[in-house]
């Protein structure tokens, strides 16, 4: 399959971008707005199911700054969301501080809250929060307080 570099993405002719290829994911964005997310490597059906079970938490509380999951299927270990915005490439700390702390009121904790997992929606200028393949559910006595 024909490949060329595009803003540092590669570029595939079935219509997506490939934004992110790790050892434990690979990651591509569609032209209408879809990312899919492969799941590979060490603990991946792990992975696969916590991220599953994390993204559905935070639809039914109400969520509104992280993807929506649009399909699971288990047997290919790949998930489709809604993307979320373009990567940010500089926080302030306090900052990114408040957008991973914003997530506890949901209950949910990132477990790895760096800039890499922040976007920027420029739809209604807010910050997102994406890839929750080990965020942690929060037991109800520990949600903060809305």
């Amino acid at each position: 399959m024909p490949l060329c570099i595009v803003s540092g993405m590669r570029h595939i002719r079935r219509g997506m971008l490939k934004v992110k290829d790790t050892l434990r994911a690979t990651v591509h964005l569609s032209f209408d707005g879809r990312v899919f997310k492969a799941y590979h490597g060490p603990k991946a059906n792990g992975r696969f199911d916590n991220e599953v079970r994390v993204l559905r938490h935070l639809k039914a509380h109400g969520c509104d700054f992280v993807p929506r999951l649009l399909e699971a299927d288990r047997s290919k270990l790949r998930i489709i969301t809604t993307n979320c915005g373009t990567r940010v490439e500089q926080l302030d700390e306090q900052r990114r501080k408040e957008i991973f702390d914003e997530l506890e009121k949901f209950g949910v904790r990132h477990d790895d809250p760096d800039v890499r997992n922040v976007t920027y929606r420029f739809s209604d200028g807010r910050f997102c929060v994406i890839d929750f393949e080990f965020a942690t559910i929060l037991p109800e006595d520990k949600k903060e307080p809305e």
